[in-house]
């Protein structure tokens, strides 16, 4: 019997090994892949027979997408972007989602409600209405504009994740907070916040990397280089005759740099974030 168990739970791992290592490969392979076509020669991309692994490198992809385009600019502009858009739904989506988990009044849970029912409509049905909004206001084609149209569809998750982690927090230490003479954004400052902390950078995290790689707003609300951002510029690549792939290719390793670097930095509280509440006891 002990045999039996064993040799099923053997099978079990082997099995469990095989499909880990399977999804890795799916996710890792379109990456080394676009590795590869980055650093082929032109010949070497577009051929009758495809060439998996290139026997002849080249670097002169990535130096004429940094040196002959708007590349640059383009990516200053996502950070740009991508920064503001983080920094706004910090600061409003926390105090939000904090007002949220412990405040009780008129509306609150049609307020809840109609987050969600904006997350559940596709963001094309928005392009049109925010598109009015920022000529109107001024701000059509300009980063400030680029980074309140991804407020307006990121900052209800922001806030509905932050609640989770907010409500998972211990009223206890707030009122003894309070008692103690903390106002209730002190309390929420000094406790709640340090207490959530995993919670609101996995949630930063989320939101930086949605607004970084978004292509639809950034694609119908910009019209000149100075607010265009990285996907925009290198869709704007392709030509009806043209079709750089190695360029292509250039760009879009450079582009899984910062990310790259965000997760390096914020990797172990981002993993606490995700897991918070995973295992109870």
């Amino acid at each position: 019997m002990a045999r039996t168990i064993s040799r099923s739970t053997r099978r079990q791992d082997i099995l469990t090994y095989v499909v880990l290592i399977l999804l890795a490969f799916f996710c890792v392979a379109p990456i080394i892949w676009t590795f590869l076509t980055s650093i082929k020669l032109s010949e070497d991309i577009v051929t009758d027979r495809i060439v998996y692994f290139p026997t002849r490198f080249t670097f002169d992809h990535y130096v004429k997408i940094w040196t002959q385009s708007d590349y640059p600019t383009l990516v200053w502009n996502s950070l740009v972007v991508t920064a503001t858009t983080v920094a706004i739904c910090l600061i409003a989506g926390t105090v939000a989602s904090y007002s949220f988990s412990r405040f009780h009044f008129r509306g609150r849970t049609q307020l809840m409600l109609g987050y969600l029912v904006i997350r559940m409509f596709p963001a094309v049905l928005m392009i049109i209405p925010l598109f009015i909004v920022m000529r109107n206001i001024g701000l059509l084609d300009s980063k400030a504009g680029l980074a309140l149209a991804y407020t307006s569809f990121l900052l209800p998750l922001f806030v509905w994740m932050m609640k989770g982690f907010f409500d998972a927090a211990p009223k206890e230490l707030e009122s003894a907070a309070r008692i103690d003479g903390c106002t209730r954004l002190e309390a929420m400052w000094r406790i709640v916040i340090p207490i959530a902390r995993n919670g609101l950078v996995a949630t930063a995290v989320f939101v930086a990397i949605a607004a970084w790689n978004e292509f639809l707003f950034a694609l119908m609300l910009t019209t000149s280089q100075g607010a265009r951002t990285w996907p925009v510029g290198l869709q704007l690549m392709v030509g009806e005759f043209q079709l750089p792939w190695g360029m292509l290719a250039a760009g879009g390793m450079i582009s899984i740099v910062p990310v790259i670097v965000l997760f390096a930095i914020v990797q172990r509280a981002m993993v606490a974030g995700i897991t918070a509440g995973a295992v109870k006891g």
